[in-house]
């Protein structure tokens, strides 16, 4: 029988009322207590690291996350992460950077509605993430609403609804019904890892990054502020890759001046689904001839968290870049 580690970190899952709106309560063994079937699946421990709301992670405690499952690496087959949905997707990603050539199956989950709720879909998150981390499959992975997402591929879209989280532009890696799981073949041979590269913990991050929402009016001169106070900069810009350069509204100008100043600049989309390409218009174009990295059809968490682990690693901006734009296990796409 495997050995899986739970390591609860609060959010919905765990929550209950407080007479000031729910809060975290539940710690990993009343967690485990509430789901009694996964005794038959497993040899199954858990340990509470933090019991906070999603809302209030970040990434050094990301890195706590990442460190724990570091520590308890050899004495478990896999491991389960409960954790608020609001900041999930920053969290999976985060992990997949920082647990590097990973051999082994770490699963995070969480809920709409608290464990100990009438209709609860956390019960079923956890013994379906419990499920699959016994499969053994290496990488991060995120289980919601019987799917399974490759850690930085998933965002939540919806608020309310339990099928609260997408996989954007990857196919899942499976699905989970009524216990059974079935696989996606197409993701999962994607999903091998060289065995000669050693499992390696990488928690080197530097978080002086900003993201940017282009809307039609902003004004350029924001640029000139962040050029000031942040090392990286991701653009999300219009459609496929459109930055304005017209001369009322040249926000293209100022990216060079962000550039020139060695901030790293990522250019991303507004848009869920397709990613970005510089090549096919003019507006792309221009951007395109300056050292700027593209982010292809990464999710904006994916983004942020893989910015501040190469700016946490790499001085150089092409070292920045060549890391940014390197896939690594779970940034593929389908």
């Amino acid at each position: 029988m495997k050995k899986i580690l739970l390591i609860a970190t609060g959010g919905t899952i765990a929550c209950s009322e407080s007479g000031h709106g729910l809060s975290p309560s539940f710690d990993a063994k009343g967690l485990l207590a509430l789901v009694p079937e996964i005794k038959d699946m497993c040899d199954i421990s858990g340990m509470l690291i933090m019991n906070i709301d999603s809302t209030n992670m970040n990434p050094h405690l990301m890195i706590k996350i990442a460190e724990t499952i570091y520590a308890n690496y050899h004495d478990y087959d896999g491991f389960v992460v409960t954790h608020g949905t609001d900041t999930m997707g920053y969290t999976s990603a985060a992990l997949s950077y920082m647990l590097q050539n990973i051999k082994k199956t770490v699963v995070v989950t969480g809920s709409q509605i608290a464990i100990g709720e009438l209709y609860t879909d956390a019960k079923k998150n956890i013994s379906d993430a419990i499920r699959f981390a016994i499969e053994g499959i290496p990488g991060i992975f995120v289980a919601f609403d019987g799917k399974i997402i490759n850690g930085t591929r998933a965002k939540k879209i919806r608020t309310r609804n339990m099928n609260a989280f997408e996989s954007i532009n990857c196919a899942n890696v499976a699905e989970i019904k009524l216990g059974k799981i079935t696989f996606s073949k197409d993701v999962c041979n994607m999903l091998k890892v060289d065995a000669s590269k050693p499992f390696n913990l990488q928690t080197s991050i530097c978080t002086d990054v900003m993201v940017v929402k282009l809307f039609p009016g902003i004004k350029p001169d924001i640029l000139d502020f962040l050029k000031e106070h942040y090392k990286g900069v991701i653009i999300e810009s219009f459609g496929i890759g459109g930055i304005p350069c017209q001369e009322n509204n040249d926000i293209l100008t100022k990216v060079k001046e962000l550039i020139a100043a060695g901030v790293a600049v990522v250019i991303t989309t507004q848009c869920l689904e397709e990613g970005i390409d510089l090549g096919i218009y003019e507006v792309g174009q221009e951007i395109a001839k300056n050292a700027v990295i593209c982010a292809g059809d990464m999710n904006i968490e994916a983004s942020v968290v893989k910015l501040m682990c190469a700016l946490g690693n790499y001085k150089n901006i092409d070292d920045i870049k060549c890391y940014f734009e390197t896939p690594v296990l779970g940034d593929i796409s389908v």
